[in-house]
């Protein structure tokens, strides 16, 4: 998702930083950008300079330092709430007073990630769909304390970054994955329980709903662990046993088939 972003906004002209934990896993990045941009060439979405000048555009970094001039910082690490809060704080304590600090969580209330910085009127939700280069959506998510400003802001930024900002407060899951993650985990349940192959659980949601793929193949893409996860936020904060991650699901993920991102998951890629 990180990578996804920073190819969005550099191809929409913005000066750039990737930040992550390592050199190597900068340098898989910007791989990925690049490979992304070319396929966008071929397919002549983008020229030839559109890629080059984006790449252009594009710097990394593994040092919070190097963040302290941006006027928007997107976090985009693995939906766990301490570790989220932890980068913050250290943002916060680097990062001009006017920053705009977004998160990209997929179900972690932004009210409590803002409680930890010392401005969080400019804390907000941007929850990027993935893969960000294709999808149109982005969730734009106020905390309690998020204020117009900072939500007009961003809600214009999505808007020069080619995407479609839909506005929602701050709730468990927000509304893609309040609604999304309770029907995969169905479908899972499903599987588990023998009522349909993987394969014909897929296929009558597509024909039948219309769902570009099938919720199974969409949880390999999402990742499963992710998945997981945010079951286990909805689970805990709504307090609520339908939200409970089916019992196959945690198997797939303690077996470390995480979906297309390990090579397996409900599917062999």
């Amino acid at each position: 998702m990180g990578n996804g972003i920073a190819h969005v906004s550099a191809l929409s002209g913005f000066d750039t930083i990737l930040l992550d934990l390592n050199v190597d896993l900068l340098k898989r990045g910007i791989a990925t950008i690049e490979d992304n941009l070319q396929r966008q060439v071929k397919k002549a979405k983008i020229s030839q300079s559109d890629m080059n000048i984006a790449l252009g555009k594009i710097k990394s970094t593994t040092e919070y330092n190097n963040l302290s001039t941006c006027d928007l910082i997107i976090e985009a690490v693995i939906e766990n709430q301490s570790i989220k809060e932890e980068i913050f704080r250290s943002i916060d304590s680097i990062c001009k007073e006017q920053t705009i600090l977004a998160s990209n969580t997929s179900s972690i209330s932004i009210t409590a990630i803002a409680e930890v910085t010392s401005h969080p009127e400019k804390v907000i939700g941007m929850h990027f769909m993935n893969p960000v280069p294709v999808m149109k959506l982005v969730e734009v998510v106020r905390g309690q304390k998020t204020n117009n400003n900072t939500t007009n802001t961003v809600i214009e930024i999505s808007e020069e970054m080619g995407k479609r900002p839909v506005e929602c407060n701050d709730s468990p899951g927000f509304i893609t994955n309040r609604i999304l993650m309770p029907m995969i985990n169905e479908a899972v349940y499903c599987l588990m329980e023998g009522v349909g192959t993987k394969e014909a659980i897929d296929e009558i949601m597509q024909l039948g709903m219309a769902h570009p793929m099938g919720p199974l193949t969409l949880a390999d893409l999402i990742g499963l662990d992710v998945c997981s996860n945010i079951l286990q936020v909805l689970y805990k904060d709504l307090d609520d046993d339908k939200y409970a991650p089916c019992p196959l699901l945690e198997k797939i993920v303690h077996q470390g088939h995480l979906g297309r991102k390990t090579g397996q998951g409900f599917y062999k890629y």
